[in-house]
């Protein structure tokens, strides 16, 4: 693992230094996704700690929000399908009829923070992380802090707006009351689906960098170098999927002339894509395509040179 401080200079030189065109930063960098997610369960406190032993450069949240309005580090809109809500509350479930979410679903917005910390959400994984917890954001905060940077995406935006919670204020909050918002020596990416969530971050906290993920139904956002430039008006980085950047690798460089990283997802073993290894398709990305970053489920398979 390269220190904060490391990381902090890699970020100045990609995402406020407009690159060489068609070049990419020497250095390559590891967002562990959801933490070390292939060896613990997602956005808990163990697999947040073995990202940081396996090498992460940045370990990244994907952030919630309790009914008491605190942000908490869990990837789903729901709470059933990485703990055990079902049964600790078996009656506080919404009952969706129709639609691809048909069915029984616990909401995180509809628990508060203590209720939430009743959960187990490591048994799903394996038994031997029984009993670890939900952590909140400042709780990731606090065991990243100095180690590596933080990656946090803000989810769900349409939902919580409609519910009347602005996330994007608690998150510009937090990191405020932790000085994240100068030079901490612990770097912050915010990460987001939503157009007009980066919008605001870029009104509110430019000094935060923001990266516009992509997914691969919405590639035509990328498929020219003019759109590439449209983006960087108010983003700093792109994520696209890795499949929009095999089938578009030119993306590669009119993001770079845009002043724009490239930070693709998600890379995991069992899903290779017809490469031999996890760590060979990382490879092929990161120094054939010249990605400057990605998310792994594998941080300990990252190549650090080819």
């Amino acid at each position: 693992m390269r220190s904060a401080s490391a990381a902090a200079t890699w970020l100045i030189a990609v995402m406020t230094v407009t690159p060489m065109a068609g070049q990419s930063p020497q250095t390559k960098i590891l967002v562990a996704h959801r933490g070390a997610s292939a060896y613990a369960p997602e956005h808990t406190i163990p697999g947040y700690e073995l990202a940081i032993a396996q090498g992460a450069d940045f370990v990244e949240q994907d952030l919630a929000v309790t009914k008491d309005g605190v942000l908490v580090c869990v990837h789903d809109l729901t709470l059933e399908r990485t703990t055990d809500v079902e049964a600790v509350f078996p009656d506080r479930f919404v009952d969706v009829k129709v639609g691809p979410g048909a069915g029984r679903h616990w909401l995180v917005n509809d628990f508060t923070l203590d209720e939430i910390k009743r959960l187990d959400a490591g048994s799903w994984f394996d038994k031997k992380f029984a009993g670890a917890r939900i952590p909140t954001f400042q709780e990731a905060i606090d065991l990243v802090r100095g180690r590596a940077g933080l990656y946090p995406e803000l989810k769900d935006p349409e939902f919580y707006g409609q519910r009347g919670v602005r996330p994007e204020r608690l998150f510009a909050e937090i990191l405020q009351r932790n000085g994240l918002l100068v030079d901490s020596g612990t770097p912050v990416i915010l990460q987001s689906f939503d157009e007009t969530t980066l919008q605001k971050a870029a009104r509110d906290i430019p000094q935060v960098p923001r990266v516009f993920l992509v997914e691969p139904k919405d590639a035509a956002r990328l498929d020219t170098a003019d759109k590439v430039r449209e983006i960087a008006r108010w983003a700093t980085g792109l994520g696209p999927s890795k499949v929009i950047v095999a089938n578009q690798p030119a993306l590669v460089k009119w993001a770079h002339q845009a002043g724009l990283s490239v930070t693709p997802w998600t890379f995991r073993s069992g899903t290779t894509g017809g490469y031999a290894s996890v760590r060979e398709e990382m490879s092929h990305f990161l120094y054939t395509l010249g990605v400057d970053a990605l998310f792994t489920d594998n941080p300990d398979q990252f190549p650090r040179r080819p």
